[in-house]
């Protein structure tokens, strides 16, 4: 899904996966970071801790990219 929507918008993009353990470790929760799995924009956090459907997440990103 992100890669589409990355080359749809034309928008840049990260995917960062870890094991599962190291998401529930105490080290991840000091880091202020999201639940996983989780979808951020910038510094806002979109979504986490679900999944998201794509649709909902492209609307998003199209009122985003609407603002700049």
């Amino acid at each position: 899904m992100l890669p589409r929507l990355g080359e749809k918008f034309d928008v840049p993009f990260e995917v960062i996966t870890k094991p599962r353990h190291e998401y529930q470790s105490l080290a991840y929760a000091d880091l202020g970071l999201p639940k996983a799995p989780a979808i951020m924009i910038g510094s806002e956090v979109i979504v986490e801790g679900r999944d998201i459907e794509e649709q909902e997440l492209a609307k998003i990103l199209s009122r985003r990219l609407a603002g700049k």
